[in-house]
């Protein structure tokens, strides 16, 4: 056997572990290892993935978003809905029905309206003395892309992306390229 010239001091990318050193997150990754290992279960192995990542890898969920993702789930009433990440309020959503969730965390007026609705709100160290394989649970996670950053993302001429700009005044990024009189309009 050689050495592999291409891939020779490459490493792989995935994280192994988390890089925050929160005492609770890491007492849940130590709890989810061991699961996944001695359960032959991809739930587990899942949870424990998204336990490392990043903050932006872990984006937030909102209550509508899990209400309408979940809307035509069988029995949904007897489900835990499962997010590694932030559980967060919609003030647009009007009706918050019955829902069993467990998440990293919940924004306090989250925790307050699931309560309120007779549901319960667990963490994920009760939801693995709950369903240690993850029977009976709905995995779901937030939307990457919905980040203010995003929209700037790939900024150039006919892009159409969000400029960085102070104000969207009179004075603001109106002249060249902006209209015929001042070079060339875009």
């Amino acid at each position: 056997m050689g050495i592999d010239i291409q891939k020779h001091h490459v490493k792989k990318g995935n994280r192994t572990a988390p890089k925050s050193e929160d005492p609770y997150l890491l007492l849940l990754v130590k709890l989810y290892r061991f699961l996944a290992r001695r359960t032959d279960s991809a739930f587990n192995k899942t949870i424990l993935h998204r336990l490392f990542l990043s903050k932006t890898n872990r984006p937030p969920l909102s209550l509508s978003r899990i209400v309408k993702e979940t809307e035509n789930a069988p029995d949904r009433d007897s489900k835990i809905i499962v997010t590694v990440g932030t559980v967060t309020d919609d003030v647009r959503l009007l009706e918050v029905p019955k829902l069993s969730i467990a998440a990293l965390r919940f924004t306090q007026a989250a925790k307050e309206r699931v309560l309120k609705a007779g549901g319960e709100v667990l963490t994920l160290d009760q939801l693995a003395l709950r369903a240690p394989t993850g029977s009976n649970t709905i995995l779901l996670r937030g939307k990457r892309n919905s980040r203010e950053a995003v929209k700037h993302f790939g900024m150039g001429p006919h892009k159409h992306k969000k400029p960085y700009t102070i104000s969207k005044g009179r004075k603001f990024e109106r002249a060249r390229g902006r209209r015929k009189s001042r070079g060339f309009k875009v």
